[in-house]
């Protein structure tokens, strides 16, 4: 499969100011939202069970396609749903409550799309590929992983070569298109760094099956091979010009983090209640017949609940203001993308610390029994410690930090 059908994109060629306008209305909001909980719920009669397995995600993926989320921000015209970023964080967080992994699939799906707005150079290019992109209900996945060494893309004879391997490709396994990148060295394209957007499964491309991580088993991350890889123009979605609009697709990523972090608190939150009410009896000091009764439950609660709460305030704004910044497209400026840049940093710092605490802390509420493997209680803490440390938070409180105090901002990076 080629996800693009119009010729490749050429540097200088017309592409619109801004794809993406407006903010997500109530109605937009209530539906997408009614869905996601359709979704969550039907995830959550195996969830336990598939990560014990430790799986390849089919299923699921499929559940996101039948849904319609696979679609979800296409616009309109295109055969899409025409939300906003603002929507999608919403539905990923209220799918994360029930089945981080999953979640993880959906946006990084959402995110890989959109590189071909993010970074396109042809809008007519850019309209193919969302296109035929809604028109298969295609799931991204990507391998940009940038701790891993970089791809090789070389010309011999009349195409392209691609070669390499990246240790993590979080749903490349399941997914329909994976999005690749690489520095092409020789024929019409030397030097540029190219976008690919590339059938999952094409001769060459190997899915290695090497995830077995206490968490986020369900994410189908494990590493991808590239071995000498046709890529043709038509493969070509973009190219990183290193304009301020290409590099906000990375905030984006973090915002996703932050949602994600605060839907597994709210998970961990919704069982531990649910738990609690059910728990018989009582601590024979409390003075109370049952649990649920105790006001110490009722403290421990009273902070996990109001820290969460605020986590979410942060978020739901957040996710608005993310909306604001990708409307201004190619218009976007260094200031715009730092502005955002630091305000999910702040996001991720906070949500990090209260996810992991909420989803460590519940089971001082619900009890010695609520430690049964059948419960499942500990997922939620097991997706939150793996998937935390993707990059070092310690990393976000600096950039926060010394922005704070001499306005630096960090440099542009696929982490920052």
């Amino acid at each position: 499969m080629t996800i693009a059908e119009s010729p490749s994109p050429a540097l200088g060629s017309s592409q619109p100011t801004t794809w993406w306008h407006g903010a997500a209305t109530p109605d937009e909001l209530g539906r997408w939202s009614a869905v996601a909980q359709e979704v969550a719920d039907a995830l959550a009669a195996d969830v336990v069970e598939r990560d014990r397995a430790n799986a390849l995600p089919v299923a699921p993926v499929q559940l996101l396609r039948d849904a319609g989320l696979a679609n979800l921000l296409v616009p309109v015209e295109l055969g899409g749903h025409g939300a906003h970023w603002e929507t999608a964080f919403t539905v990923a967080r209220i799918i994360a409550r029930v089945d981080a992994s999953v979640a993880q699939i959906l946006g990084y799906s959402w995110l890989n799309q959109a590189c071909a707005i993010f970074y396109g150079t042809d809008a007519e290019v850019t309209r193919d590929v969302l296109r035929r992109s809604a028109s298969l209900r295609a799931v991204w996945a990507d391998s940009f992983n940038p701790v891993s060494p970089d791809l090789s893309l070389v010309f011999d004879t009349d195409r392209y070569l691609l070669n390499g391997r990246k240790a993590f490709a979080t749903g490349a396994a399941v997914a329909d298109v994976i999005v690749a990148g690489a520095v092409a060295e020789g024929g019409a394209r030397d030097g540029q760094f190219l976008v690919l957007a590339l059938d999952a499964h094409r001769g060459g491309i190997a899915h290695l099956g090497d995830w077995d991580n206490i968490g986020y088993r369900a994410s189908a991350s494990g590493g991808v091979e590239y071995t000498d890889v046709l890529v043709t123009d038509a493969d070509v979605i973009g190219v990183d010009t290193e304009e301020p609009f290409s590099s906000v697709v990375t905030p984006g990523v973090q915002l996703l983090f932050g949602n994600i972090y605060l839907g597994i608190a709210e998970g961990a939150l919704a069982q531990a209640a649910e738990l609690t009410r059910a728990r018989p009896n009582s601590w024979f000091l409390s003075g109370v017949d049952r649990y649920a009764d105790d006001p110490i439950t009722h403290r421990v609660f009273g902070e996990l609940v109001s820290r969460t709460t605020a986590v979410e305030a942060l978020a739901d704004r957040l996710g608005r203001q993310y909306d604001e910044v990708v409307a201004l497209g190619h218009a976007t400026t260094a200031d715009d993308r730092a502005a955002i840049e630091l305000a999910v940093a702040r996001l991720k710092v906070v949500a990090t610390e209260v996810g992991l605490d909420v989803a460590g802390r519940v089971f001082e509420l619900t009890g010695a029994s609520s430690t049964k493997s059948a419960t499942g209680l500990d997922l939620h803490w097991r997706n939150i410690r793996t998937h935390s440390l993707h990059d070092p938070v310690d990393y976000k409180r600096i950039e926060v930090g010394a922005h704070f105090l001499r306005g630096t901002v960090q440099p542009v990076s696929l982490y920052t």
